[in-house]
């Protein structure tokens, strides 16, 4: 377990309502972070994850990160609740079918596939600007993002998924190399399948035998496992690890 003092630090966790962002909100709490939980639309299992944050000063916020203005209304309330913000963790996403083999009309498709690239890539973007402009007023922060293996691997069925994470590693990359002056580091995370409500459906039956095997550990990740490498990479001894992009895939995709 890393062991990391969060004590004084402010958390914005997108999207951790359940799944990897409900094991982040609840590393970060545990670390002595005040965290500000966020949900689209799951307000009971919001309200649970809050309840179970140990610490005072938590909070919650609603927000559908599709839209980038209210991505932006985001930060500014969660900044509003909490302070200040040192942490902003974009991990909110959907991972929606919408193969190109014509069983979608092209209207049905193309709106599948913007509002992938909206909610998995413009919104982090639009979290991630104004955050940085906060944060370049405290003298600094840390933006960490949960991109994929398919980025590099590919979806079928899922195309915008795999171009929305492609491209939220490379924002992150470029967001590194511009607000490095200003004391504010920005990571990636680049997970392989993991163990969360949203997948879970790909993992029954034979379908999910094949999913594991394609690593060498016969598994997938834990919600845990991913949590543990956001902790990391917000913490103080990853900071020259701005720029980079985590694989946490189990070797199932090297690259």
């Amino acid at each position: 377990m890393i062991t990391v003092d969060f004590s004084g630090r402010t958390a914005l966790i997108t999207g951790s309502s359940r799944g990897v962002g409900r094991a982040t909100a609840q590393l970060f709490a545990r670390a002595g972070a005040r965290v500000c939980v966020h949900y689209r639309s799951g307000v009971e299992e919001a309200k649970a994850v809050l309840t179970s944050l140990p610490g005072a000063g938590h909070c919650m916020l609603q927000a559908d990160l599709s839209d980038p203005a209210a991505a932006r209304r985001l930060i500014d309330s969660a900044i509003t609740k909490l302070g200040h913000l040192d942490i902003l963790v974009n991990n909110a996403g959907i991972f929606r079918s919408h193969p190109v083999d014509g069983s979608l009309s092209f209207e049905s498709w193309l709106s599948t596939f913007r509002e992938t690239l909206d909610t998995n890539l413009v919104g982090p973007a639009a979290a991630a600007y104004q955050a940085i402009q906060h944060m370049r007023g405290r003298g600094g922060g840390t933006i960490v993002n949960i991109g994929s293996r398919g980025a590099y691997r590919g979806e079928a069925g899922q195309v915008g998924y795999g171009a929305a994470k492609a491209g939220l590693h490379s924002l992150s990359q470029s967001l590194a190399q511009e607000v490095g002056k200003d004391n504010i580091t920005v990571h990636a995370v680049a997970p392989g399948f993991i163990e969360t409500a949203m997948v879970r459906p790909h993992l029954q039956g034979d379908a999910g035998v094949a999913v594991r095997a394609q690593s060498p550990l016969n598994r997938v990740a834990t919600v845990e496992e991913v949590a543990r490498a956001v902790l990391y990479l917000a913490s103080p001894e990853a900071k020259f690890t701005t720029g980079s992009v985590l694989d946490l895939n189990g070797a199932s995709y090297l690259h």
